[in-house]
């Protein structure tokens, strides 16, 4: 937002909306703290961090359980469905604001994501293709280099795969959740691959969403999930700072166990399991980011109840220009020590692809 006198940022409509909603307190946002585990229903839970909103700095606090049982980590307790709509508004824009979002935003270049596609070279030529969760629809567009004869459609629960659709990116755009009855009925039995990139960690339930693939699977069709691995070495020793925690976006940590487990109970043959090729190089740059953005002047966004001033403003932009080298330099070195890393448990990512073998 550009420089404006402070009775008029005071008055913009969008920082006005903020006020009025943030007045109502933010405990509303969160559903009743679970006793149990929503993966094995087990009851021996440990809490495994706390944080605030690292990313765009929302009000409001939120813990990480884990299970000591399954290993499956949660939000505890959960955002509800206005809490949801409340801290994803905002984030995703074309123009990443944040230093920690724009290192996310890089991690998704075209390049990996068309090497990603090749993965899916192995069982031949889909005719049809689905990515849920697809946002603007980058994934499908680098997948067509790989795979020029394939039908992408894209599923979001956002508009943003709808601009994606009018820029030629997916063929056919759905808006909303896999797991909602009446979009799963329509989409049922339609795909020969069905791929999930992140997404299962940021819906309610993990379990269904899983279940709603499959039913969009055509019997042979295939499932590629790539999602951020909680037992990751990066994730104990930055705790917070791993970019993959995530709060309060991040709704569930699933590990690589439970999810296997769970494809082959529903009646999948699980082909790769790939956490070398999956890790991202970002876990100190996107660490480093997080923090730096947490102790800087406050930016101006709209859910700040006081533009900051003149001065904060001129402080937030000399700090942010003088941390650059140290990022350059975090980014370098998680890029020069990933051809190792991958082969460690400091690997921060895995990809599965599963194949649907029964009806």
């Amino acid at each position: 937002m550009p420089s404006l006198p402070y009775a008029a940022q005071a008055l913009d409509p969008r920082r006005l909306a903020y006020a009025a909603e943030l007045a109502q307190g933010t405990d509303r946002f969160q559903e009743p703290r679970r006793q149990d585990c929503p993966w094995c229903g087990s009851d021996r839970l440990c809490t495994r961090l706390r944080a605030p909103d690292l990313l765009q700095h929302k009000p409001g606090s939120f813990a990480v359980d884990q299970c000591r049982d399954c290993g499956h980590a949660f939000q505890n307790p959960r955002l509800t469905a206005e809490g949801l709509a409340f801290y994803h508004r905002d984030l995703g824009d074309d123009e990443p604001r944040g230093l920690a979002e724009r290192l996310l935003a890089a991690g998704r270049s075209h390049r990996l994501h068309r090497a990603v596609a090749r993965l899916m070279r192995g069982v031949g030529e889909p005719e049809s293709w689905l990515d849920v969760g697809t946002g603007h629809a980058r994934f499908p567009h680098a997948a067509r280099e790989v795979f020029p004869y394939t039908s992408f459609d894209g599923l979001d629960p956002t508009m943003r795969v709808v601009r994606a659709r009018a820029a030629g990116r997916v063929e056919e755009a759905h808006v909303g959740h896999l797991a909602d009855p009446h979009l799963a009925a329509r989409l049922r039995a339609r795909y020969d691959v069905v791929s999930m990139f992140q997404h299962l960690a940021r819906v309610p339930d993990p379990r269904a969403e899983l279940g709603a693939a499959l039913a969009a699977l055509r019997p042979g069709g295939h499932l590629l999930i790539e999602l951020p691995d909680p037992r990751s070495a990066f994730a104990r020793l930055l705790g917070r700072w791993w970019l993959s925690h995530g709060q309060p976006r991040q709704l569930h940590l699933l590990p690589l166990r439970n999810l296997r487990a769970e494809l082959r109970a529903r009646g999948c043959t699980v082909l790769v399991v790939d956490r070398r090729t999956a890790h991202t190089p970002h876990d100190l740059s996107a660490a480093l980011a997080l923090a730096l953005t947490h102790v800087l002047p406050a930016a101006d966004v709209p859910w700040c109840t006081e533009p900051p001033g003149d001065l904060q403003r001129l402080l937030r932009t000399a700090l942010t220009g003088a941390a650059g080298p140290l990022l350059a330099v975090a980014a370098a070195l998680d890029h020069v020590l990933a051809p190792l890393l991958r082969h460690t448990p400091f690997a921060n990512t895995y990809r599965v692809v599963a194949r649907r073998d029964t009806g």
